[in-house]
């Protein structure tokens, strides 16, 4: 009896220990994380910004009515698709009425030129007898000279008692005969300097009344101008909505009704794009592009962006941040314009596009999977004490750490590094990892939840897709 309890005991003794090291094995296999890794690797690295758009011209004009009621379009002289020059009439409004004012303006133009050319003339015979009247003067003058001189020496040879009385008082009366000769000349001469006054003030008159007549004119002109639609510059007719017989209403922005066609200079074909703001600061003036046209596919545009702009414009109605009356923190995009090189003659503004642009380069640069990359905070990577307490927590051990996790031996190491630019997949370092060393990639949650110095077990192997 007692043999066969020391056999049952022998057996029970034996299970437990075969129990007890099984549940160790299990154990220490559960500590070890199934991991998948990536080699960093050098290599050629590009930094792209992808953006979407549309396809425009560089410089486009819309022609609206220039007129200041509502007109009705009587002349329509180019068809949609048309090349026109700079000048070039392309439509014409009703006139009517424009027409019958500039003819009412050019005759008072007219008229009051006819007056100040009458003013003139008479301004210039006033001149002309002021002149003969000054002549006359001057020779009465002359004349009084020599009457006095003849009386002066007559009076001498008449108290001499030379001559007879009748002599005297004949030179007497010539001096005084001349004298009255100036005084009347003078008196001629203030006559028609009043008169040449007047007509020098009438002359200022009618020379006003030109200068409003012409202004009126040059009014009535732009009036009538106003009712034909002209080139601004050379290009082709990209829209064209409406159609002879119909009104077009001047003053409405943004409005069908005031639209007559759209003007678009196609020398210089760009692709305006809206980049998120989280990339706008990678993009500057001349970087390279490639724009792909969803209406022409298979083909690759190179360009360069010439137009970055500073305002921030919201993703959901399209409009400046700052034309926002609320403050909201929705996603916004900077328009960026990119000048398409050789673009080809069958390319139309509207057309969907898509850019690449390439915001920064490296040569034979080390490089990781960018799913590699984690962050942990100091404190947890510092060893634990030995009566098994965790590290002290402070100010310090709170500090987040960007960094990989790299396989030594049976051992999953945390490194910190420095990245630089960012590709497609990959992502340039600058420190902390060297060239060929195998580094976690996956899987998320295993990068997210790893340890530093955990044990690990490398398994590359493609998982298996089961069928529902």
């Amino acid at each position: 009896m007692k043999r066969k309890w020391k056999i049952i005991l022998g057996v029970v003794l034996v299970l437990g220990a075969g129990i007890a090291a099984f549940a160790s094995y299990r154990y220490n296999q559960a500590a070890i994380i199934k991991v998948q890794t990536g080699k960093s690797t050098r290599q050629d690295l590009a930094q792209v910004v992808t953006a979407s758009g549309e396809i425009k011209p560089r410089n486009y004009v819309n022609i609206g009515t220039n007129a200041n009621v509502p007109s009705r379009i009587t002349d329509i002289l180019v068809v949609e698709g048309q090349k026109v020059k700079k000048g070039q009439l392309l439509a014409r409004l009703e006139s009517v009425q424009p027409e019958a004012d500039l003819a009412a303006q050019r005759a008072n133009v007219s008229s009051t030129e006819a007056d100040s050319a009458a003013s003139e003339a008479g301004l210039k015979s006033a001149d002309e007898n002021i002149k003969t009247l000054q002549a006359a003067l001057d020779r009465s003058k002359t004349d009084l000279e020599r009457a006095k001189i003849d009386f002066d020496r007559t009076s001498k040879l008449w108290d001499e008692k030379l001559i007879a009385r009748q002599e005297f008082d004949q030179r007497r009366i010539a001096v005084d005969s001349a004298a009255a000769a100036v005084r009347e000349s003078e008196a001629r001469i203030n006559q028609f300097r009043a008169q040449r006054a007047q007509a020098m003030a009438a002359l200022s008159a009618t020379q006003r009344r030109i200068t409003l007549a012409q202004a009126n004119l040059r009014r009535a002109a732009d009036v009538l101008a106003r009712t034909q639609s002209i080139a601004p510059l050379d290009g082709v007719v990209t829209n064209l909505p409406v159609r002879v017989g119909e009104t077009v209403v001047p003053g409405l922005q943004n409005s069908s009704a005031s639209l007559i066609m759209t003007i678009a200079d196609m020398s210089v074909i760009t692709a305006e794009v809206k980049v998120d703001e989280t990339d706008i600061v990678n993009v500057t003036l001349g970087q390279q592009a490639e724009v792909t046209i969803d209406a022409m596919p298979n083909q690759t545009f190179k360009g360069k962006v010439i137009e970055i702009g500073n305002t921030a414009i919201l993703r959901s109605s399209g409009l400046a941040a700052s034309q926002s009356a609320v403050s909201s923190q929705e996603a916004k995009d900077f328009k960026v314009v990119i000048a398409l090189e050789n673009p080809p003659d069958e390319m139309r503004p509207g057309l969907s596009c898509t850019a690449r642009v390439t915001t920064a380069t490296r040569q034979n640069a080390i490089t990781i999977p960018i799913q590699a990359l984690t962050v942990r905070q100091k404190g947890d990577l510092a060893p634990e004490k030995k009566d098994g307490a965790p590290p002290a927590a402070d100010k310090e051990s709170k500090k987040e750490l960007q960094g990989v996790f790299v396989v030594k031996g049976e051992t999953a190491e945390f490194r910190e590094v420095q990245t630089g630019i960012t590709g497609a997949t990959e992502i340039e370092v600058l420190s902390g990892v060297a060239d060929g060393e195998e580094i976690i990639t996956g899987s998320y949650k295993v990068i997210r939840t790893l340890r530093n110095q955990a044990k690990v077990k490398v398994d590359n192997k493609a998982p298996v897709k089961t069928e529902s």
